[in-house]
């Protein structure tokens, strides 16, 4: 097992890609609290892989990750409840496609909050709770890479993402605290998967690998950099795309 005896937390880890890297790192031996934007949200979660693994080490936490001292409660509470803390996942965000010309004060500072500020606030806090050995990984985007047509506040929060990313790498590691990224291309979360088979398709074609992503797909990437395996990587924005960025 290749995180037997780590603890993680998991932002945005009640669904979707969150909650494959939570059910990963179950599977990989790590202690895992994943964290849900209300109680029922992540109480649901917790029960749904329960139900399936009774004896799971998981718990559910909601805090508000535009409060930098609520994470840090979070994180410390899983602490306390694990005996440490091993790995930060800060996956939690949002997503845009709101043409240039109507976006809203209120729309542009609700994606900063939700995928800058969050994301911020996590590292921020993981800073204080990690010690060597520490791993930090932050969600990014494909569109980080090669933007998208519409919504242009999306893109630009993922560059962000990656900027933190590659600052911190450089400010923490000297501590011995690792911090990387995963940008996911199109992936088949719920959204995805609803869509019709010829919707589907045309999207398929577009990737080199002829196909889209799985949340599993991701999630892999995500036990990688936060395992042993990754020891040596740190700043890196690894993509998992099938090849859209190529």
């Amino acid at each position: 097992m290749l995180l037997k005896g780590k603890t993680a937390i998991v932002t945005g880890g009640s669904r979707g890609i969150g909650l494959a890297i939570v059910k990963r790192f179950l599977e990989e031996g790590a202690n895992v609290a994943l964290c849900g934007s209300r109680p029922e949200t992540a109480q649901k979660a917790v029960e749904g892989i329960l139900a399936e693994h009774p004896d799971a080490p998981v718990m559910g936490l909601f805090p508000d990750l535009t409060d930098e001292a609520a994470v840090e409660a979070a994180m410390r509470e899983a602490s306390e409840r694990f005996g440490g803390l091993d790995i930060v996942v800060n996956n939690a965000g949002i997503s845009q496609s709101t043409p240039l010309g109507d976006y809203t004060p209120d729309e542009f500072d609700r994606i900063i909050d939700v995928n800058v500020k969050s994301v911020l606030n996590g590292c921020q806090a993981a800073s204080r709770v990690l010690g060597a050995g520490g791993v930090i990984i932050n969600t990014s985007s494909m569109v980080s890479k090669m933007g998208q047509p519409s919504g242009v506040g999306y893109p630009m929060s993922k560059f962000a993402v990656n900027g933190i990313t590659v600052s911190l790498a450089r400010e923490l590691g000297p501590r011995g605290i690792r911090v990387n990224a995963v940008a996911p291309g199109v992936t088949a979360t719920d959204m995805v998967a609803a869509l019709p088979e010829e919707m589907i398709k045309p999207i398929a074609d577009g990737i080199p690998l002829k196909r889209v992503g799985q949340p599993e797909d991701v999630a892999n990437a995500f036990v990688f950099l936060a395992s042993d395996l990754a020891a040596y990587v740190t700043g890196d924005v690894l993509h998992v795309d099938g090849g859209m960025t190529v």
